[in-house]
């Protein structure tokens, strides 16, 4: 029991004391914070005292396309934290190849009766995809908010890193370090961050071969074989749209004998978990996750409480974080 109420303290963020007088009945706590600590027992995986069972918890899907990229994970973290802490419980649906697609989470969601959904990195980003289900959750007037760049005319209001400055900061990087063969591995053709990313590069570099930039599915080895084409053509700093794809450059540049940062610089997009720690440690653009997770579920629950909502885009400001895996271009 002892146990039980310090984790579910901690994860509200309040004494013990408190999670003690909610689960007892007592008076003297507000109903936020009352419906906070009953949705961290949720979270948690405890079960309820028998006279609050009845009181179901307000469910918010939060919907995710994979948690092997760590970013996915890190704002899940934020999201799910700042759900608990408004007495709203997080259900995460994760997609799987070959499983439970988007559509069929959003059926499920839908049937449990959801006050929201938060969508990251979901279909609503790929152009060519199908977007039925984002429209049977519009026309359900379920709260609805999208992390990261979006296809238009889905009507949600969308919480983004800005594309352009991010590929701005890393270009500038690697050119003032005498990189003049930049190539771009982004993913595939009708993504939108990726779409936004070209535009920004090629608005710097209106020159820039087609050949300099690779297609490629988010994964190391997507990542790889995208770059390893790049290092074909010559290139000598790759800037990539996540870091998956940036530690695939790495791992390409080592497979054909070159070294990083000696010879290949690689720039990767998120600086997600332990970027820090690897070798060399990778230079990235960083997305500011707390503050876009806190924007996110900000918005849903204004819409959940009846508030109006803007379907524009906030834009968050990402940062240039300069670690091992670049350096001096290296002379002909």
């Amino acid at each position: 029991m002892t146990r039980r109420l310090a984790q579910v303290a901690k994860k509200v963020g309040v004494s013990e004391a408190t999670v003690s007088r909610v689960l007892n009945g007592k008076p003297g706590v507000s109903d936020s914070t009352r419906q906070a600590v009953l949705s961290a027992l949720d979270v948690l995986g405890y079960e309820r005292p028998t006279q609050l069972r009845g009181e179901r918890a307000r469910l918010v899907g939060l919907v995710l396309p994979e948690l092997q990229n760590p970013i996915f994970p890190a704002f899940a973290e934020v999201i799910g934290g700042a759900l608990a802490q408004l007495g709203l419980t997080p259900v995460l649906c994760t997609q799987t190849k070959g499983g439970v697609s988007e559509a069929d989470y959003v059926e499920l969601l839908l049937q449990q009766q959801v006050s929201g959904v938060v969508f990251a990195g979901g279909l609503y980003a790929q152009a060519d995809a199908p977007h039925d289900h984002y429209r049977q959750l519009a026309d359900r007037n379920i709260p609805v908010v999208l992390v990261n760049a979006a296809i238009e005319h889905l009507g949600f209001p969308c919480v983004s890193c800005d594309d352009a400055v991010a590929v701005e900061q890393a270009w500038r990087h690697l050119d003032s370090l005498g990189h003049e063969r930049i190539g771009l591995v982004l993913g595939p053709g009708d993504h939108m961050p990726s779409g936004r990313k070209l535009a920004a590069a090629r608005a710097l570099a209106p020159h820039l071969p087609d050949e300099h930039v690779a297609r490629a599915m988010f994964s190391l080895e997507g990542g790889q074989a995208a770059a390893t084409r790049l290092l074909d053509r010559g290139v000598t700093g790759i800037i990539c749209a996540s870091d998956p794809l940036a530690l695939g450059a790495v791992r390409a540049a080592r497979r054909k004998g070159l070294s990083v940062p000696g010879e290949i610089s690689v720039v990767g997009y998120d600086d997600s978990a332990f970027m820090n720690c690897t070798e060399p440690p990778l230079t990235t653009v960083r997305q500011p996750i707390e503050a876009m997770g806190r924007a996110a579920v900000e918005l849903l629950n204004a819409q959940i409480g009846g508030s109006s909502v803007t379907a524009e885009e906030l834009l968050f400001e990402p940062e240039l974080v300069v670690r091992g895996s670049t350096a001096q271009a290296p002379r002909d």
